[in-house]
C-alpha cells in the first residue's frame, strides 16, 4: 500500500461525502460566483487539512455530521486566506492552476475570498459550532500576525532563530493545529484531548514548514537548487543557523548574496553549497525530525488504530516528501 494511500484508508467513506457537502457550502446563485467557485473545488490539493480533521476525530470518538462542518469550515477558510494570499504576492498560478486573481482580476479575487469567509461564518454560526469557529478564527489570526512579521522582518534581514519559529508556528502551524484541535472537538473530546491535538498538529506543522524549507535548497534530482527563498530573501532555518556559524567576512558575503545578488544563479548556487558546507541543512533537517518524533510521541499516549497508523504514517509522508 502506498504511503497517500495508507494515510487516507481509514477514512475514505468520509472523504468522499465530504466532497458534495463543501461544494453545496460554496454554491451561489450569482452566475460568476457560482464558475469561480467551481473552478476552485476542480483545483483543490491533496485535501490535507481535511485528512487532518477526520483522523484526529477518528482517533478519539465516531465521526458526526459536526465533523464534516468543522473540516468544511476549516477548507473554506484555508481557502479564503489562499485566494487572498495570491493577490497579495501577485501571483498568477498555484499548483499548476492559474489563480483566481490571474483569471478574473484582482478585485473579484478579493471579494471571492470575503465570500469564502462568510460562508464558514455562516455555516457555524447557523449550527452553533461556536468552539469550531473559535478555534479556526484564532488560527486565521495567527496566521495574518505571522506573514506581516515576516514581511517587517524579511526587509530587515535580522530575522533570528526565535522569531523563524514564531512566524511558522502562526504562518503555518497554526492552521495544521486548528484541524487537529476541530477534529477533537466535533466529536466531544475532552479539554485535555482536544489540547494534545493541537500540540500534535502545531508540531506536524512546524516540521512540514521546515520541510519546505529544505526542499527549496534540495539538489538532489536536477543537481541545481531553485532558492525562491533566497531570490525572495526569506531568511529560513538553514540560513539563519549558517549565519549564525559563520565568520564576518563569510556573513557579510552571504547577507550581500540574499540583499543585492539573489537573482545571480551562479551566487545563489554558491549560498546554498555553503549552507551543506557549514551545517545549515543538517541543522534543519534534525530541527524537523525533533518535531516529527513530538508528534509521534503524542498518538503513542492513544489506543493502536487504523487512525492512529493513518496520522503516524502522514508524519512520516511530511518529513519524507519531494515536493
Amino acid at each position: 500500500m502506498r504511503q497517500s494511500e495508507q494515510i487516507t484508508a481509514p477514512i475514505l467513506p468520509e472523504l468522499k461525502a465530504f466532497e458534495p457537502k463543501f461544494r453545496a457550502a460554496i454554491k451561489s446563485r450569482i452566475g460568476l460566483l457560482d464558475t469561480v467557485m467551481n473552478y476552485i473545488v476542480r483545483r483543490k490539493g491533496k485535501q490535507m487539512r481535511p485528512i487532518l480533521v477526520f483522523l484526529c476525530a477518528k482517533l478519539l470518538g465516531e465521526i458526526t455530521e459536526r465533523t464534516y462542518r468543522g473540516a468544511t469550515l476549516v477548507e473554506l477558510l484555508h481557502t479564503a486566506t489562499l485566494v487572498h494570499d495570491d493577490v497579495v504576492d501577485e501571483a498568477y498560478e498555484r499548483r499548476g492552476f492559474f489563480s483566481i486573481n490571474a483569471l478574473w482580476k484582482n478585485k473579484i479575487a478579493v471579494l471571492v475570498g470575503d465570500y469564502l469567509l462568510s460562508r464558514g461564518l455562516l455555516l457555524s454560526i447557523k449550527n452553533k459550532d461556536f468552539e469550531l469557529l473559535e478555534i479556526v478564527s484564532e488560527a486565521v489570526g495567527k496566521m495574518s500576525e505571522g506573514e506581516l512579521l515576516q514581511l517587517e522582518k524579511s526587509r530587515k534581514l535580522d530575522i533570528t532563530e526565535a522569531i523563524y519559529y514564531q512566524i511558522i508556528t502562526q504562518k503555518t502551524a497554526s492552521l495544521m493545529a486548528s484541524c487537529c484541535s476541530v477534529g477533537a472537538a466535533s466529536v466531544g473530546a475532552s479539554a485535555e484531548d482536544v489540547e494534545k491535538m493541537r500540540i500534535f498538529g502545531e508540531c506536524l506543522g512546524i516540521a512540514f514548514q521546515i520541510k519546505d524549507d529544505l526542499l527549496d535548497f534540495d539538489t538532489s534530482s536536477t543537481g541545481k537548487a531553485k532558492g525562491v527563498d533566497i531570490k525572495e530573501k526569506k531568511l529560513t532555518l538553514p540560513i539563519i543557523y549558517t549565519l549564525n556559524q559563520a565568520d564576518t567576512k563569510t556573513r557579510n558575503y552571504l547577507i550581500n548574496t540574499i540583499k543585492n545578488h539573489n537573482q545571480d544563479p551562479k551566487r545563489v548556487q554558491e549560498l546554498v553549497q555553503m549552507l551543506y558546507d557549514k551545517g545549515g541543512v543538517a541543522y534543519a533537517q534534525a530541527a524537523m525530525q525533533g518535531y516529527a518524533e513530538q508528534a509521534i510521541g503524542i498518538l503513542a499516549a492513544y489506543q493502536p488504530s487504523p487512525a492512529r497508523t493513518a496520522l503516524e504514517a502522514l508524519v512520516r509522508y511530511t518529513t519524507e516528501r519531494s515536493k
